[in-house]
């Protein structure tokens, strides 16, 4: 086992960028286990790293329900308040049954869910909806329903963007399988509402098409990088911009972030790359196609680091990458140092693998 890589908290968040670790939950029970999931989000705090709630990483869509996630968020918001740490929830349209539903219906549908973000001070994130990516015709849909939403925000929103290697039922999302159209009819949006709008999450795992579109943003709209295959030179930026963050890989690498981030902000480049160089093989491993489930690799994670005492998932989404990648991230994780107590982590392991017949 490596020695692991020790960072001590920051002071507070970083001053050159804005990062939000997109954070998973802790199965328990009948629900979550809310002690191990609020103190994961304590966690994220200490380092000085917002936290994305009821995002993707928490399983959206995938093994958490509405009723369960308006918990988590009333959960997570009240929490952020009493410690003082930056959030963002996801507010979608997953409340609605399978199969069509009408424009007016999805509106509806983000509108509740927006009113519970609102109610606990929490800045939204406008997910990407399946169930607009079917209902709507072109990008005019598109424009009515995020407008309606738009008109009435009691503060400035981020807009979503996540690319079907993440949700293949978002494929066509803007209006058009074409991603130049797509991306134009988002910075139209984008240019009509700029006032209501803090910034827009992209998650395509395509640094060029990231950049291109960053470039072209209104003033003071930010570029929030969701992809966990080019942060490093994303958020590092050129001489003409750089990406913020709300990422997934933030989760398992929350305190190495940090310190990335905090030596960006002295101009320590050199410490920033060497900080960060060793995380991007782990990040592209964990991400691989099919990509949606990286999630099993984010919580399989957080129970060889000892963030909980169990590695089960909602849905049962334990089981959905083999035992080889599941060694392998193991690897990556124990050369990047981000084991804090090698010898858990070694013995989990071992666990595992007997219990999968592979010791």
């Amino acid at each position: 086992m490596s020695e692991p890589r020790t960072y001590k908290p920051p002071a507070g968040p970083s001053t050159s960028r804005v990062a939000y670790a997109a954070a998973h939950v802790v199965a328990g029970g009948e629900s979550l286990d809310w002690d191990a999931t609020l103190a994961f989000r304590r966690h994220l705090w200490s380092y000085g790293l917002g936290v994305a709630e009821a995002m993707d990483t928490a399983q959206r869509g995938m093994g958490l329900d509405w009723t369960t996630t308006r918990e988590l968020i009333v959960r997570s918001g009240e929490e952020a308040l009493s410690e003082g740490g930056r959030i963002v929830c996801g507010a979608g349209t997953d409340q609605l049954p399978p199969g069509p539903a009408s424009l007016a219906e999805i509106a509806a549908a983000y509108e509740e869910q927006l009113a519970v973000i609102e109610s606990v001070a929490a800045v939204p994130v406008l997910m990407a909806s399946r169930h607009l990516a079917a209902a709507a015709n072109g990008p005019e849909d598109y424009a009515s329903v995020y407008g309606r939403l738009l008109a009435q925000v009691e503060r400035p929103v981020v807009l979503h963007w996540l690319g079907p290697m993440f949700d293949p039922a978002l494929e066509g999302y803007w209006g058009s399988d074409d991603l130049d159209v797509a991306a134009g009819a988002l910075l139209a949006l984008i240019g009509e509402h700029a006032s209501r709008i803090d910034g827009v999450k992209i998650s395509l795992l395509d640094a060029g098409r990231e950049v291109d579109l960053r470039r072209r943003l209104p003033s003071g709209v930010r570029l929030y990088t969701g992809d966990d295959f080019n942060y490093p030179e994303l958020i590092r930026g050129d001489a003409e911009g750089h990406s913020d963050a709300l990422l997934g890989i933030f989760d398992p690498i929350a305190p190495a972030a940090a310190a990335a981030l905090h030596a960006l902000d002295d101009g320590d480049t050199a410490s920033y790359e060497e900080i960060f160089e060793p995380t991007v093989p782990l990040a592209r491993h964990l991400f691989e196609t099919p990509t949606y489930y990286y999630k099993t690799g984010v919580v399989f994670l957080a129970w060889l680091t000892g963030h909980q005492r169990h590695f089960r998932m909602v849905g049962g989404l334990e089981t959905a990458r083999s035992v080889p990648h599941m060694v392998r991230l193991f690897q990556l994780a124990d050369a990047a140092g981000l084991f804090p107590d090698p010898g858990l982590a070694a013995h989990r392991m071992r666990a595992w693998l007997t219990v999968q017949g592979a010791a």
